[in-house]
């Protein structure tokens, strides 16, 4: 991916050198079932995460400098540019529908933090929360992304960044709050959650379309990254990988297939109007 060089967004807001108080999630392997399972935002309901979180027993104590990384500046430029051309892309789009969008933040951290929706560890991963309106990325999520799911590239990292930027789209469209106050059963908020997570996909490939156009951003293999990654964290290959079993009624993100299809639908055509889930069944998804 072509990023050096460009406008680096200023609404990055740096953590990383602050250690808030320890968050002890609990339940060993457990937890880390749970960060899979809600990996990548969390179309559920994300303030009950993280009060289930916050039950847990936690160790207090106040917030004390930490050492950044030096190795990571380039990794945090890199983040500032990608938002940057999130920012380029949206304020576009939404100009030309009439309407104004709202850059969000990007808060990097280290380890656990705070937002509105409550404190997280960087077991959850890459989160956006809607309170707020920030994004949240540990960068130690990038190296899991080329390690664990085996899916490197620095486009594999920015379809990341897009994703979550893509619930900050829903949460300005007011899709987010039609689907948390729909009052369904656990069953069917799931099937919204999936709808939600497809979404979010589909619009980070509008994003791509259009940074691709503006920027020429793409480099060969930077595609086939994107869609590695967008196969790794879906919920039938985290489910088989963590239970050895698949329950697609327990889905909240939607398959690897699906992913990989909304992600390409949206890169492919640039078209919002193609990326309303909402209106199809279940197995036109």
């Amino acid at each position: 991916m072509d990023w050096e060089g460009r406008r680096e967004s200023e609404n990055v807001e740096d953590r990383r050198s602050l250690s808030g108080r320890q968050i002890a999630v609990g339940g060993g392997a457990g937890a880390l079932i749970l960060g899979l399972v809600i990996f990548f935002l969390n179309g559920g309901d994300l303030g009950q995460l993280f009060n289930q979180i916050q039950q847990q027993p936690q160790g207090g104590g106040p917030q004390v400098p930490q050492k950044i990384n030096p190795a990571e500046e380039e990794l945090r430029k890199f983040v500032a540019v990608v938002l940057a051309d999130t920012e380029l892309v949206w304020n576009d789009l939404f100009r030309k529908m009439g309407k104004r969008y709202r850059e969000p933040k990007l808060v990097l951290f280290r380890g656990q933090v705070e937002s509105q929706c409550g404190y997280a560890s960087a077991a959850v991963g890459p989160f956006y929360c809607p309170a707020d309106e920030k994004v949240y990325l540990d960068l130690s999520f990038f190296e899991e992304l080329k390690t664990k799911f085996k899916a490197p590239g620095n486009f594999a990292q920015a379809y990341v960044i897009a994703h979550e930027i893509g619930h900050h789209v829903q949460k300005l469209q007011g899709t987010t709050e039609k689907v948390h106050r729909s009052g369904l059963s656990k069953r069917d908020q799931n099937r919204l959650s999936v709808r939600l997570e497809l979404q979010a996909d589909f619009l980070a490939g509008v994003w791509a379309f259009h940074a691709q156009k503006s920027l020429n951003i793409l480099e060969p293999g930077d595609l086939e990254a994107a869609l590695r990654a967008a196969k790794a964290i879906g919920d039938d290959r985290l489910q088989m990988e963590s239970k050895g079993y698949v329950v697609p009624d327990s889905f909240t993100h939607g398959s690897s297939e699906q992913r990989i299809r909304w992600f390409r639908k949206g890169f492919e055509t640039g078209d919002l109007s193609l990326g309303d889930t909402f209106s199809l069944r279940d197995d036109e998804l």
